[in-house]
């Protein structure tokens, strides 16, 4: 065994579901199924010919993607070219720096789409994470379509162009007018929104230029950005790894410099988990504070865990400067849905604050490289006089569970019926429909064999419970969850704390095609935020060592290994510090409902502690 692998455990049962071509696919853990043999009906002869058609699907993924190559073929031959001194000049500059140019008339639009086109053509080619080219008209702002807006317009007397130049990306499940909004799904194609939505058209009055769409995984769930409409994307720092999801298209781009901020979408982690991936920036909001208006959810009329939309930044600053001045606009003139809570200014600055640490979910225990990146900030923010303690909210895995019956009270019925039938998911999903659609009565037989032969009981009470909800059952998971979410309010009261620092994710990024052993049980801590709505932000604090981020070469054998459950020992079999040095590792800062003012600081005390030890995070320059 080389250093730092860990080959799968023995003793671990492996089922299989499969028809005679030998397919398979997974449960929500990942783990398979058992083993039936399905016969398949030999093709008539009358159908014979159809057999060589391609399908609605494969047409519609060829037409998309050619779509795309024309979009980027008539981009100017410049943005083919390298950046020159003058370009990364421009794309070196802030959020402030580049309105108050553009603004002042002392640096075009040109220039801008000239400098970030470059980045933009070179993302593309080396991560695919583009789903669409929406230059054309992007530069024309929009006339309120609302009384309401054109008062608050016309009574302004703050600047309107709060954003003139700056270039937003866009995750490709939010509507710009004229354009497909596919999330992943190839029935979506060739359905351009007849309107944009609400940030969309926010940002067109602001100044701000929406350039791309970038990609996502069917349906927005998943550990990897995969589909068959636009293939994989991966990892700027590592091709051979992930980006993240759903927001991996959008990670890539802005860690390749091809964006200033991304618009995107989060209810399990898709805003943390890739900027986590990627070493960039970024935070979950709490419903309601940032307009979601026309951005479609994973999971269409599900409110019990919200979906929010959120800001991904290059820099902490630029993020922080355009959540107050999106604020600044009052974006709940442009969706009825915003709270109407204007942006407050606050200053950590020189004050002490108490941190509670959760070091662990009891799912997966946190790899050498996350748990090193907890600890240096836990070390960083002692030395500059903050208290920091251990924190034990409720129980991580309780809490998961409630909200993962809720996600799925439908047996996700909303989540698959785009689907195509020749359409691949990633195999978490996969194995997440096989496992929703079993009769009840198979699961609880495989639950029992599954505490018999393992003793895990976490597993196999997940097996059991994912099953269609009645609304009564229903009902009682929402009493349910807002008890959970009063004893996390008690919790955080009783121990006087500030904020809360946990990992973004027990892994680093992942290897590709590794999702089903990985799990989607490993997004507990990203997705607790959700189900609380608590505010949760993540930066980069360091890189993958082989060194010293190396599991013990008899790690197999040690007792903490012995102690771990089915899914994470089946985690760590992909966890390699070798194969994965250089790859970026953040830390999660989760403050209170609507306090996004306050966490947003929080992560500048966090860095500015980091920096004072002489471990400023340095991106690398794509």
């Amino acid at each position: 065994m080389t250093q730092g692998h860990i080959i799968p455990p023995e003793g671990v049962p492996t089922y299989v579901f499969a028809d005679v071509r030998e397919t398979q696919s997974f449960d929500l853990t990942g783990n398979r199924w058992p083993y039936i043999r399905v016969p398949l009906p030999l093709p008539s002869l009358f159908a014979f010919p159809l057999m060589f058609s391609p399908s609605p699907h494969r047409r519609d993924c060829a037409a998309k993607q050619e779509e795309r190559r024309q979009q980027l073929d008539a981009l100017p031959r410049s943005f083919s070219e390298s950046c020159t001194e003058e370009d990364n000049k421009i794309i070196n500059l802030s959020l402030c720096e580049l309105v108050q140019h553009h603004e002042a008339g002392t640096l075009s639009t040109s220039a801008i789409l000239q400098a970030y086109g470059k980045k933009v053509v070179s993302a593309q080619k080396a991560t695919n994470c583009l789903a669409a080219v929406t230059l054309q008209g992007s530069t024309t702002s929009k006339s309120p379509g609302s009384p309401t807006r054109t008062d608050h317009k016309s009574s302004a007397h703050e600047p309107t162009r709060l954003l003139s130049g700056v270039l937003v990306s866009v995750k490709d499940c939010i509507d710009i007018e004229g354009y497909d909004t596919t999330m992943g799904y190839s029935s979506r194609v060739n359905k351009p929104a007849s309107s944009s939505a609400a940030i969309v058209q926010l940002l067109q009055d602001a100044g701000a230029i929406m350039h791309v769409k970038t990609t996502t995984p069917p349906g927005l769930f998943g550990l990897e950005t995969s589909s068959d409409l636009f293939g994989r994307t991966s990892n700027p720092y590592n091709a051979k790894y992930v980006s993240g999801a759903s927001t991996g298209g959008g990670a890539a781009l802005l860690a390749s410099r091809g964006s200033l901020i991304e618009i995107t979408t989060d209810i399990g982690g898709s805003v943390r988990w890739p900027a986590h991936c990627c070493g960039v920036y970024g935070m979950r909001s709490s419903i309601g504070r940032f307009p979601s208006l026309g951005t479609f959810p994973p999971l269409p009329g599900q409110e019990f865990v919200g979906t929010s939309c959120s800001p991904m930044a290059r820099r902490l600053d630029d993020l922080q400067e355009f959540w107050k001045r999106v604020m600044s606009m009052n974006p709940w003139n442009y969706d009825h849905t915003c709270t109407p809570l204007p942006w407050r200014q606050v200053d950590l600055h020189d004050k002490k604050l108490r941190w509670g640490v959760i070091w662990e979910d009891g799912f997966v225990p946190p790899t050498p490289a996350c748990r090193r990146a907890l600890e240096w900030v836990s070390d960083a923010l002692t030395k500059q006089g903050h208290e920091v303690v251990n924190f034990n909210p409720p129980s991580v895995i309780e809490g998961f569970g409630i909200g993962l019956q809720l996600c799925f009270s439908d047996a996700g019925a909303g989540y698959f019926e785009p689907l195509r039938r020749d359409e691949k998911l990633d195999p978490v999903m996969s194995g997440s429909k096989s496992l929703l659609q079993m009769p009840l009565f198979i699961k609880k037989i495989i639950a029992t064999f599954t505490r018999h032969l393992t003793g895990d009981e976490v597993w196999a009470s997940l097996i059991e419970k994912m099953h269609t909800k009645t609304a009564s059952e229903e009902r009682a998971l929402v009493v349910a969850r807002d008890e959970y979410r009063l004893r996390w309010n008690d919790a955080w009261e009783a121990e006087g704390l500030d904020f809360v620092l946990t990992v973004p994710h027990p892994m680093p990024a992942i290897p590709t095609g590794t999702a089903e052993k990985v799990t989607l049980m490993s997004i507990a801590l990203p997705m607790i935020c959700n189900i609380i709505d608590y505010v949760a932000g993540v930066l980069p604090v360091t890189y993958v060592n082989r060194e010293s981020d190396a599991l013990p070469e008899d790690f197999q054998q040690s007792q903490e290994y012995k102690r771990m459950g089915v899914l994470a020992k089946g985690a760590y079999t992909v966890y390699d510090a070798a194969a994965m040095h250089g790859l970026p590792v953040g830390v999660q800062v989760i403050g209170r409902r609507f306090e996004e003012e306050r966490v947003l600081q929080a992560m500048k005390v966090v860095e500015h502690a980091l920096e004072e030890c002489g471990r400023r995070f340095t991106p690398r320059e794509f």
